[in-house]
């Protein structure tokens, strides 16, 4: 038998293991490997970087970007203007986090749910580390809370005060399953969240719809957007032919896995669920990463945003 704060890590978070991933802050880039788009220097990522915010207008010159023209002021001076801009010195990185019921799950591993909030604790020191700000949408079942980006090691303990603190660490389980509460935090994410964000969404994203899927392409027209896909190696394939007993403490599930049919039929749902999120990643330009509940996310993220060197 393992140690019991071992079997505690695996189930539940904590304020001191969250703190200290602060450690792997500089080791984490927020920039992702699938080489999209071509940056200044020796590698290319598929991230924008920082936003460029208006400063002011200017009569027009040659050589301006026409398509830069401020045609407010030009219709109302008479003469053609250019919008100038400069560079953001901070950039909104938005953390959605998914607490569902579904997340709180493992058969190997930890709880999908602390792999989540590893995961956003990890981004957020990351963040924080390279002068950008931090702001989050937490959500269950049941519930959501918003944190306007902040800047500084401030953002991140009050992200991390959140996590540990919410309630439905100890009640999961105990809210009925809403099928909707991730398309309404989607909606809530795009009212927070402003043009040029940085936006990763941490899930399993189970019960997601079209219209859900039509706001993650709407949020990624005008954002860099990260799915990072969460799940339990049970959920892409039934273990080897046998019956299992699985339980959460008051319910118990048999599972029979020597029906070869029911097996194949399991395995394609998987499939599908992957294939619709693969498809959304190429229709919006999103970047895709997945982490097991097996997983190291410190690791697995090193080697998602790490960019690609290359001429």
């Amino acid at each position: 038998m393992p140690p019991a704060d071992a079997i505690n890590e695996a189930v539940q978070v904590s304020v001191p293991t969250l703190v200290r991933l602060s450690r792997y802050s500089s080791s984490i880039p927020l920039l992702a490997r699938e080489i999209r788009a071509r940056q200044t220097g020796n590698y290319q990522s598929p991230f924008k970087g920082r936003g460029m915010e208006f400063d002011e207008s200017r009569l027009y010159q040659p050589g301006d970007d026409i398509r830069n023209i401020d045609w407010r002021v030009t219709a109302r001076t008479g003469k053609t203007h250019t919008k100038l801009f400069r560079e953001e010195r901070e950039r909104p990185v938005f953390l959605w986090i998914d607490l569902r019921a579904s997340m709180f799950f493992a058969t190997r591993g930890k709880f999908k749910s602390v792999i989540a909030a590893q995961l956003a604790s990890l981004l957020a020191w990351s963040a924080v580390h390279r002068g950008d700000r931090v702001g989050s949408v937490l959500f269950t079942d049941d519930s959501h809370h918003e944190l306007k980006p902040r800047r500084g090691k401030t953002g991140v303990l009050r992200l991390i005060k959140q996590l540990v603190e919410h309630p439905v660490w100890r009640n999961f389980g105990s809210s009925e399953v809403d099928r909707s509460a991730g398309g309404r935090a989607l909606i809530r994410l795009r009212r927070v969240a402003r043009p040029g964000s940085l936006i990763f969404l941490i899930s399993d994203f189970r019960y997601l719809d079209g219209a859900s899927y039509n706001q993650l392409l709407r949020l990624s027209r005008h954002n860099d957007v990260v799915m990072i896909y969460v799940y339990d190696p049970l959920e892409r394939n039934l273990p080897p032919a046998g019956r299992y007993r699985a339980s959460d403490g008051s319910n118990e599930l048999i599972i029979d896995s020597f029906d070869k049919n029911r097996a194949r039929k399991y395995e394609r749902r998987y499939l599908d669920h992957l294939e619709r999120m693969m498809q959304l990643t190429r229709r919006g330009n999103i970047h895709f990463l997945s982490c097991s509940t097996l997983q190291d996310p410190v690791t697995m993220l090193q080697t998602g945003l790490t960019p690609r060197t290359g001429k």
